[in-house]
């Protein structure tokens, strides 16, 4: 997977997902409904577009890393920013020298989300968060069990996450693959 052709293929996936979570902040940032800019003041309410009963669009600041935890402000943040630099570097160096496709696609998901949030985190202070799946059932429990899915997030989340269940499932049947060939399984 180390060719040129293959590197621009990951390299155009990093992009594609940049390039969506951008495009689809700006629409949120431009959209007079969500009052994004003046709600970066923690005072100022943002606003919310309800589609479905399962699904909102909920304009949220995320001074954290993916899904809110670890909320940081001042010197903190330029912290954030030189470890998610360090992180999508190590990923990017990494992924040039995968060897197998599974390896590459989740590097180059977890590195486009990671720029991707990046960016807002340089212009902004905090991550444009919106994508809400909360729905009426969340705070329900069945069984002890809370259902529902409580955190609003981006495309760039998106990313990160899938992308880093993808690479633990590669990383781990890689493991297991090996560990059988060592037994001569």
């Amino acid at each position: 997977m180390g060719s040129a052709q293959n590197r621009m293929i990951w390299l155009a996936v990093i992009v594609a997902i940049i390039v969506s979570d951008q495009f689809t902040k700006w629409l949120i940032l431009s959209n007079p409904t969500f009052n994004a800019v003046p709600c970066l003041d923690p005072v100022v309410a943002c606003g919310r577009i309800q589609i479905s009963s399962v699904f909102d669009l909920t304009m949220l600041w995320n001074r954290g890393i993916s899904f809110g935890t670890l909320q940081s402000e001042g010197i903190m943040r330029w912290v954030l920013v030189l470890v998610t630099t360090g992180i999508a570097g190590g990923f990017t160096y990494w992924l040039f020298k995968a060897e197998r496709w599974l390896t590459c696609l989740s590097l180059a998901l977890v590195v486009g989300g990671a720029v991707g949030n990046l960016i807002d985190r340089v212009r902004f202070g905090a991550v444009v968060d919106f994508l809400d799946f909360s729905g009426p059932w969340f705070g329900v429990t069945i069984g002890g069990w809370p259902v529902g899915f409580p955190w609003v997030f981006n495309i760039a989340d998106a990313g990160i996450t899938v992308g880093a269940v993808l690479l633990f499932l590669d990383q781990f049947l890689m493991s297991r693959s090996k560990a059988g060939e060592a037994t001569g399984a």
